[in-house]
């Protein structure tokens, strides 16, 4: 009643009435529901109602009553507790009332009680009468609230808990743009207008490195704030009362309450229509170019397996497995190289956008590049009947299905595209292959990404724009399976089809089909059979792939040029 009239009343009910704080009053912008609780005139299952919807309580004691006080720990918080959830204790503020009436403070009988139990926040000694830290009183409890301690401090170890250091981690190798350990002026710099939307002064910058050098030998090098320095910074805020500039920090990159990355961060909504497609956009790939080049410490081109796991650090688990190194290029020594790097995030976007945007958001997409929200760097491609009808698309990402019976040469024609022969084939683990091959290719000398599968497990995947039809020209029984799958599938449909005579290195035998495969070809207007072999010294070539992007493209624009052509005999 003195925060709302801000003068004691001198006729106090037994119970005030619910207040409301509006949010345009209070420094967090939040409303704030005050109940007060009467033992005279409510009953206990009363209580245990508001218990259980407050966020936070401020049990009231005394200063000039120690029975008042004892009663905090004897009554008062066994009572919260077993009402509550342990896991999710509730916040609680001690709040020691009629400090007008005493010379001494509470707080030496306090302090104790404070350390025994986490749950409590802070203790606030106030006066009604005099209007003593009334207002600073409720401060505290919305703070308690929106930045709780529990979560990051554990008290009786006087350190930070290890999760709040973990996420703390993460933002520290976000915010180091350049990977070299320091947070550079530079560096600092974003990271304060990032969460704070203010840049710091040059003297203010050096105020804050210098209070890490104080306390501590290996918080500041070459000029700039290390990890250890770092969490000492946000260590000593949490410890001077500052939760709320800790908690400012972690929210902006993506925390929720339980330091846990909220569903809203990493999965921003994203709306796909039917038969569109998604890839990144012009932004994104030069955001994943400078982490590719952050982490290649060597400037070789490609990741080493330790380069990739620090790549990786600021994700809760490895999100490539031992199949990716199949998937896309690499060089000699198997490592991932730049242009497979980029076609692993092509693939990831086509095949599965939730778990890209995932993935930018543990990289940080959109702080760093000052986005809303990584949806940002995807692009929804037309739906692909409208680029038929229009016979052009702006799409980057074709996707071509391999099919044909199995020992046709199916592995074979995917790994070829990645570079490899038959050699480095052989070496391949058998729990290491992947069903997907991805790299680049040129049309009209454009660089288009082609992701080859051969995944073929229901009508649902005759969804691509290109099919690969692959038999073995050694047995006869080859061609038999991909004339039939052409005829089921494909014969009324627009999707471009081409068939590969694989193994073209060994002796082509009869087929035993009632067409021979070119035959077969002519008779539906299809181009001749393409002779493929990985069986080579060198690594295989790559214009049979270029030239089945170019034979969907050429397809989309037919259209386009007979009625040019048609134009032309009409002058």
């Amino acid at each position: 009643m003195s925060l709302v009239s801000e003068e004691f009343p001198d006729e106090v009910p037994l119970r005030a009435e619910e207040i409301t704080i509006p949010a345009d009053v209070t420094p967090e912008r939040v409303p704030t529901h005050i109940v007060d609780y009467s033992e005279a005139e409510q009953s206990d299952e009363q209580l245990y109602q508001e218990i259980s919807k407050a966020n936070v309580i401020c049990i009231v004691y005394s200063v000039n009553n120690k029975k008042s006080i004892e009663k905090v720990t004897s009554h008062w918080i066994p009572l919260i507790n077993d009402r509550t959830d342990k896991d999710s204790r509730l916040p609680l503020i001690l709040v020691g009332n009629k400090s007008d009436l005493v010379e001494h403070s509470s707080m030496e009988t306090i302090l104790p009680i404070m350390n025994q139990y986490s749950e409590i926040e802070t203790c606030v000694e106030c006066s009604a009468k005099n209007l003593k830290n009334i207002s600073e009183l409720f401060y505290y409890a919305q703070k308690a609230v929106l930045h709780p301690t529990g979560p990051l401090y554990c008290p009786e170890e006087k350190e930070m808990k290890p999760s709040c250091i973990k996420a703390l981690t993460r933002i520290f190798k976000i915010s180091d743009l350049d990977n070299d350990g320091i947070l550079n002026d530079n560096e600092l710099n974003f990271f304060q207008r990032t969460c704070f939307n203010m840049p710091l002064a040059p003297q203010a910058l050096e105020d804050v490195k210098n209070v890490v050098r104080r306390n501590m030998t290996d918080g500041v090098k070459g000029n700039g704030l290390t990890l250890k320095g770092f969490l000492f910074l946000h260590t000593l805020f949490i410890q001077r009362g500052r939760h709320e500039t800790t908690w400012t920090v972690l929210r902006r990159f993506g925390y929720d309450d339980d330091l846990e990355l909220t569903q809203e961060y990493l999965f921003p909504l994203l709306k796909i229509p039917p038969e569109c497609t998604t890839e990144l956009n012009h932004n994104a790939y030069l955001f994943l170019q400078s982490v590719f080049d952050k982490h290649d410490k060597d400037r070789d081109c490609a990741l080493s397996p330790d380069e990739l796991k620090d790549l990786f650090k600021v994700f809760p688990y490895m999100p490539w497995g031992p199949d990716v190194n199949t998937t896309v290029c690499t060089n000699e020594q198997g490592w991932i190289t730049y242009q497979g790097y980029l076609s692993q995030w092509t693939l990831t976007t086509y095949l599965d956008m939730q778990r890209c945007l995932e993935y930018l958001g543990y990289l940080g997409y959109s702080i760093i590049h000052e986005q809303e929200s990584q949806a940002a760097a995807i692009t929804v491609t037309r739906n692909k009947r409208i680029d038929l009808q229009k016979k052009q698309t702006q799409r980057n990402v074709f996707r071509c299905n391999v099919l044909g019976a199995r020992g046709s040469g199916k592995s074979g024609f995917l790994q070829a595209f990645l570079g490899r022969n038959l050699a480095k084939q052989k070496r391949i683990r058998d729990d290491h292959k992947s069903y997907y091959a991805i790299s680049t290719t040129y049309v009209y000398g454009q660089e288009k990404y082609l992701l080859v599968n051969f995944e073929f497990l229901s009508e649902t995947d005759l969804a691509c724009d290109i099919v690969c039809l692959v038999y073995d020209i050694s047995n006869p029984h080859s061609f038999e399976y991909c004339a039939k799958a052409y005829k089921k599938y494909f014969i009324d449909s627009k999707t471009p089809c081409m068939f590969i005579a694989a193994k073209s290195d060994l002796h082509e035998v009869r087929q035993q089909y009632g067409l021979s495969p070119l035959d077969f070809c002519r008779r539906h207007k299809l181009h001749p059979p393409q002779l493929f072999t990985c069986n080579t010294a060198d690594a295989p070539s790559k214009d049979l792939y270029n030239k089945l992007t170019t034979m969907f493209l050429i397809m989309m624009f037919q259209r386009y040029r007979r009625r040019v052509k048609s134009d032309q005999i009409c002058v």
